[in-house]
């Protein structure tokens, strides 16, 4: 059994956050810098290596201003249609990555707008997938209080099943309700919050 292995990282930051007036969720304030080099420190602090950002609504504009040095970019045209092409985007990405040598077995997906979920958490999650002992199989899935949310990790012969169920706003949800038996659940309701920036009264969320 492989537990061992290159875990990559995937942030989702291609909302043009409709319903927040068009402002772009990538480039929202947060400790004074766009919330997407947030995100991306996350996952680098939760242990993930190469980290995969997908950029929809005002991609030019990130890129302009924040410091994604590093990462790897990836331009979603279709982000409009929903979080699915995203991630479509993003694990098309991963798998050229995984193609070459030393690339990675397994990806952390996170998303841009939940600024209360810790690096603490993507530990954790990567930490209960290495410890099923197939991380290239892996499936596993923070829960906060029971319910699920972010981050997942999916191991890399997951990553064309996962494509293939992700269509519009539902991401990866079908697959992971088609898969509920296999996908470890790791509590992480004493590490933070997932709770999402939606709406302008969700923005109180940035401090």
């Amino acid at each position: 059994m492989n537990t061992q292995g290159e875990v990559a990282g995937l942030l989702l930051a291609a909302g043009g956050g409709r319903r927040l007036g068009g402002r772009p969720k990538a480039l929202l304030a947060y400790r004074g810098r766009p919330l997407v080099e947030h995100a991306v420190a996350v996952l680098r602090a939760g242990g993930c290596g190469p980290v995969h950002v997908v950029l929809g609504a005002a991609a030019r504009e990130v890129r302009e201003h924040a410091e994604l040095a590093g990462c790897v970019l990836v331009d979603n045209p279709h982000w409009a249609g929903g979080m699915g092409s995203s991630l479509r985007a993003g694990l098309a990405s991963l798998a050229a990555a995984a193609a070459e040598p030393g690339g990675p077995v397994a990806a952390v997906v996170c998303l841009v707008d939940q600024p209360g979920v810790p690096g603490a958490a993507v530990a954790r999650v990567v930490a209960a997938a290495r410890a099923s002992g197939d991380l290239p199989s892996g499936l596993a899935a923070a829960v906060y209080g029971g319910r699920r949310g972010h981050p997942v990790l999916f191991g890399a012969s997951r990553w064309a099943g996962v494509a293939g169920s992700a269509e519009g706003d539902r991401g990866a949800r079908t697959y992971l309700r088609a898969h509920a038996g296999q996908t470890v659940a790791v509590e992480c309701g004493d590490l933070g919050d997932p709770a999402d920036i939606d709406t302008p009264a969700d923005l109180r969320l940035l401090g």
